[in-house]
């Protein structure tokens, strides 16, 4: 059985290495945060994440984001932390889906002080005000509470009201999927990535760019999700368009929130063995 920590750590690490479209990965830096600096927060939070189950959520969050930024300048990681740190907490001898509700059920108002706490140490890009539990005032609710004030905007707060839903019952099976068809690993997380993200609208590109623009967004998924091959590859003068399209202008197109699920999603395999190590696909592949 693989450690907690190290789930959280290579989940991270495989996730920004892949040539997601619009992400920082192993062949393209963004100016505030390179591929390395994302290295170093998967290292940076493994250790918090290995001691989540004794430790409160909101407790395991802000230490997470006080570890990434002690090493990094830019907020790399809260979004996964959001989503990683109730998915930790569950004891081992229980299967996730057994032991979630149970963590979720003892969230109080010290989780959302803390979690409140570690946004603003983050400084996400592009929060807006909100006329209740605004993230620059104290929160006077519990975390699922707050959260389900910004489930109607934020995919990772929706998690927090629907049992994690979209987690298990979508991404998962996209990863199933794609382990049982694609050539690659690499492969399995593009098609992850392109599939969630036709999905939902991304949360980062909704709030950076407005909803209009991350629906935008989603339905050129569709359409590079149209040309799939039955190996669940992409043509890949097709990817080369959307992941340009993503970065232009001034990558504010960059669907964060979508890696942040595929990288839960990654945890969920691997602490639930359905990704078995070593892994028995290729990183990539050659055409």
């Amino acid at each position: 059985m693989y450690s907690v920590g190290l789930c959280a750590q290579l989940a991270c690490v495989w996730e920004t290495t892949a040539r997601n479209p619009g992400n920082a990965h192993r062949f393209y830096d963004f100016e505030d945060a390179s591929y390395v600096d994302f290295l170093i927060s998967a290292a940076a939070i493994a250790p918090i994440l290995e001691t989540a189950s004794t430790h409160s959520v909101g407790e395991t969050v802000l230490d997470g984001v006080k570890a990434t930024r002690a090493l990094v300048s830019c907020n790399t990681n809260l979004g996964i932390l959001l989503l990683l740190a109730p998915l930790a907490a569950v004891p081992r001898e229980q299967s996730l889906a057994d032991g979630l509700s149970g963590v979720m059920e003892t969230l109080t108002l010290k989780d959302a002080v803390a979690v409140y706490e570690a946004i603003r140490l983050a400084a996400p890009a592009g929060l807006g005000h909100v006329a209740q539990q605004d993230i620059r005032d104290e929160p006077t609710v519990d975390l699922r509470q707050a959260m389900a004030l910004a489930a109607d905007r934020d995919i990772v707060a929706r998690q927090y009201i629907n049992g994690f839903h979209d987690l298990f019952h979508v991404a998962l099976p996209f990863l199933e999927e794609g382990l049982a068809k694609a050539p690659s690993f690499e492969d399995v997380l593009l098609y992850c990535h392109v599939a969630l993200l036709a999905a939902y609208p991304d949360s980062l590109i909704a709030r950076k760019c407005g909803l209009a623009e991350a629906e935008q967004a989603s339905r050129r998924a569709q359409d590079l999700l149209s040309q799939i091959n039955r190996d669940l590859t992409f043509p890949k003068a097709a990817l080369a368009k959307f992941d340009i399209w993503l970065r232009s202008p001034g990558r504010a197109r960059n669907p964060g929130t979508t890696s942040d699920l595929v990288t839960a999603c990654l945890f969920v395999g691997l602490r639930e063995r359905i990704i078995q190590m070593p892994l028995a696909l290729p990183w990539s592949h050659h055409e």
